[in-house]
């Protein structure tokens, strides 16, 4: 690991002190004609107004369409490969729920009740659960990603950070751009996008995508492909400039997947006679039996924009949007043919929002004043069927049924405004102020005879071991001040304090009657019930000192962040297995989510881009370079566990890799083909990720370090509307675990749930070859 980790640093620093050399070595004829591959000012909206990012004090990573593009990224998760300190995973047993952390902070478990700790955005509407975000990347503006808590300017759950998908705007001229393209797995997709203006002051357009493939492997039991794709979606929106100082615009959005069931990779064989069934040699083969549900999402968006320019200095902004989401999912835990541990689920979503905005843009004073509302909906119900268990005990077809209803409503007022004190000193003060409140159902119930009639089965319910209704209430006050100093042009110097937090609320998988007898009088009370379900909000305090720099004219441009995070009530969510008849053997289990934990982190983040050289072999090459690298070194100070003792020596942060890194090197020259003159642009990508663990306890589910290369060709003839691009992925077929399910024992390797011992990774894609052609009119 430390080798490669070396020689790929070594390739960095190398690419950076090539630099000047090559920006000195041209000569003063030669700069006129190199200035349009000068990095230019990146515009970002992280402080909710367009911005150059050199000037905005917070660590912010900027991708545009274009970019995204030439490296072939088509999902959101792909984003993290080049972004320092930051983990996009697929979800365990799902095709696009989205597990996001930033700087070690974020929510891998998407069950209603859970918040996330990294806010996902599109066109600046936060999405309040992780069902179906991870989004399809076409007809793209940008993608940003902030670091850090972003109480501040975006509220509640963005105690990691954030990051906001982009959608490209409408053209005032008809536009229209067509992409097919074919590849490995018998990938076969379709993109269409345009737009069209009806009057002068009036447009519409939008987008359609259809993105097949087959899988990676196969389920052998039933024949069906594993890691396959079937996903269609949709984008249409309205532009209506009603004044010069009025504009309206309508968007909505639709997605459905109908890809099949994810089934992980068992880790192990069976552990339960008679039973035979050996670790297969292809991980993205398995041999799940569960079969009660399709696999199934189904999202839907809407959203009205409306904005008013009252002066030259008072814009008014009003975002009004609704979403939901529907899905249902078969999760075989222990991915075999026996209803050893089978999970068949439903998850449903509803959300409507509203937020104004008052935005001030005056000589020297800049910023913004708002309020915010969210009224959500959340719905879980899963069974777990533990066949072979209620068969050793005498209670065939025992399943463990969960329903979980969460209510949520939120409001906010904020306000962050900059002032120039001097040309080169400027102070950034925000605050925002939160109500939160939450209502929760969860109702657990044990049937016997199979799965539920949620499911299609004929289980009969023979116990209630939780039916719980509570509301909780909190409040919140997230303040950000900031200082930032431009020394000389081109560079600026700033330190930033801010706070976040993530929402409380009520164990969704919590069985009240587990709840601890705290008191020891002889009896569990409501009280003592209540606080078993209940969490609270975890907060963090965020340090950071930064240097962004644009030198050598333009061909070069570099971000460096250090930054020191106070982590505090930590969420820490778990479960265990319940020996609910005294037999020895565990035949339900129950959540445990406490704010047992606290930390603290700290870690440095370098991102830069490079024109190494250009004229080099002809008159109009270029060579560039873009890399980005993230450490971290997280460290829990306490962590509590179920039995009160402080393990935080034993305990490490998940989905937290140490190092990131990413190296991108770009060579653009003319190139003829079959005498047609046109450019060719070439592209690799090598990101890395040192050790990382699936949770806070080490196990077989941990990924060791890997380096993903990629490289991509794209070729446009010169005067055409065609382009013709080849992108290969994971060119060295890497293997590495994403995500996984572990219920063994760390001790003595039996099972903690089920019988047949669940140690169950999923996996990210194989090697891919993509081409793809575009006609843009």
């Amino acid at each position: 690991m430390a080798n490669n980790l070396n020689k790929f640093m070594a390739l960095a620093l190398a690419a950076t002190a090539l630099t000047p050399m090559a920006a000195w070595a041209q000569s003063d004829d030669e700069t006129s004609a190199s200035e349009e591959r000068r990095f230019g000012a990146i515009v970002v909206t992280a402080q909710r107004r367009e911005e150059n990012l050199l000037d905005v004090p917070l660590s912010v990573s900027a991708f545009d369409g274009e970019l995204l593009a030439n490296l072939g990224v088509q999902t959101l998760d792909e984003v993290a490969k080049i972004s320092p300190n930051v983990t996009l995973e697929v979800s365990r047993g799902t095709n696009n729920t989205i597990s996001a952390f930033i700087r070690g902070v974020g929510q891998q478990d998407p069950v209603s009740g859970f918040e996330a700790g990294v806010g996902i955005y599109i066109d600046d509407v936060y999405l309040n659960r992780p069902q179906g975000a991870v989004l399809e990347v076409y007809d793209v503006e940008r993608i940003e990603v902030l670091r850090g808590p972003q109480g501040t300017l975006y509220g509640r759950n963005t105690i990691g950070g954030a990051v906001k998908y982009v959608t490209r705007g409408l053209a005032s001229e008809p536009s229209l751009k067509l992409r097919g393209a074919i590849g490995s797995y018998g990938q076969k997709d379709v993109v269409a996008s345009g737009s069209v203006p009806l009057a002068d002051t009036f447009r519409i357009g939008g987008g359609v995508a259809l993105f097949t493939r087959d899988g990676f492997g196969e389920n052998l039991i039933t024949g069906e492909d594993n890691y396959n794709k079937d996903v269609f979606s949709a984008r249409l929106s309205a532009e209506w400039d009603v004044t010069d100082s009025f504009q309206l615009r309508l968007a909505g959005d639709y997605m459905k997947d109908e890809s099949n069931a994810r089934g992980g990779h068992r880790l192990i064989p069976d552990l339960f006679p008679p039973s035979t069934f050996p670790v297969l040699n292809n991980v993205y083969d398995h041999r799940s039996g569960l079969d009660v549900v399709e696999q199934q999402v189904e999202v839907k968006g809407l959203s009205l924009v409306a904005e008013y320019t009252v002066n030259d200095r008072i814009t008014l902004k009003n975002i009004l949007a609704y979403r939901e989401d529907e899905g249902t999912t078969p999760i075989d835990f222990d991915a075999l043919p026996v209803a050893d541990v089978d999970v068949p689920a439903i998850y449903t979503n509803d959300q409507l929002s509203n937020e104004l905005q008052l935005l001030y843009s005056g000589d020297r004073l800049n910023g913004i004043v708002g309020v915010y509302y969210l009224e959500a909906n959340s719905g879980t119900v899963f069974d777990v069927l533990l066949g072979t268990t209620g068969a050793l005990i005498g209670l065939p077809g025992l399943n463990a049924q969960t329903f979980g209803d969460v209510q949520t409503e939120t409001w906010s007022i904020f306000a962050d405004f900059t002032y120039d004190i001097t040309d080169q000193l400027a102070i950034s003060l925000g605050a925002r102020y939160t109500e939160d409140e939450r209502s929760s159902i969860v109702l657990r119930r044990t049937f016997i005879g199979g799965f539920s009639p949620f499911f299609g089965g004929a289980g009969v319910p023979i116990a209630t071991t939780s039916n719980f209704n509570g509301t909780a209430k909190f409040d919140d006050f997230s303040p950000r001040v900031s200082l930032t100093w431009k020394p000389v042009d081109n560079h600026t110097l700033y330190a930033t304090y801010a706070q976040g937090f993530k929402g409380g609320s009520f164990d969704p998988r919590g069985q009240t009657s587990a709840a601890p007898d705290l008191n020891r009088d002889g009896t569990v009370s409501a009280e003592e019930i209540y606080a078993f379900m209940q969490f609270d909000p975890e907060e963090v305090d965020s340090y950071e000192i930064g240097w962004k720099a644009s030198t050598f004219g333009g061909r070069m441009t570099t971000s460096l962040a250090a930054f020191y995070m106070d982590y505090k009530d930590v969420q820490i969510p778990g479960s265990v297995g319940i020996d609910t008849n005294g037999d020895g053997v565990n035949d339900t289990f129950t959540g445990v989510t406490t704010n047992a934990a606290s930390a603290e982190l700290w870690g440095i983040e370098f991102e830069g881009s490079a024109l190494l050289g250009e004229q080099m072999f002809n008159q109009s090459d270029a060579f560039s370079a873009s890399w980005a690298v993230g450490y971290i070194d997280p460290k829990f100070n306490t962590f509590i566990d179920a039995f009160g003792n402080d393990v935080a020596s034993q305990r490490v942060f998940q989905n937290t890799p140490d190092w990131t890194a990413s190296l991108r090197l770009t060579y653009d020259t003319e190139f003829n083909i079959l005498q047609k003159p046109g450019r060719l642009t070439w592209n690799t990508l090598a990101s890395y990720r040192s050790d990382s663990s699936q949770f806070e306890v080490r196990s077989p589910l941990d990924q060791e370090a890997y380096t993903l290369v990629d490289m991509g060709l794209r070729w446009k003839p010169d005067d055409s509307r065609w382009g013709f691009t080849l992108t290969g992925k994971n060119l060295t077929d890497e293997r590495y675990k994403v995500a996984g399910y572990n219920f063994i024992n760390p001790a003595t390797g039996a099972p903690t749930l089920g019988l047949e011992g669940v140690l169950t990774a999923y996996y990210g894609d194989p090697r891919t070859v993509t081409f793809s052609i575009d006609y843009q009119f």
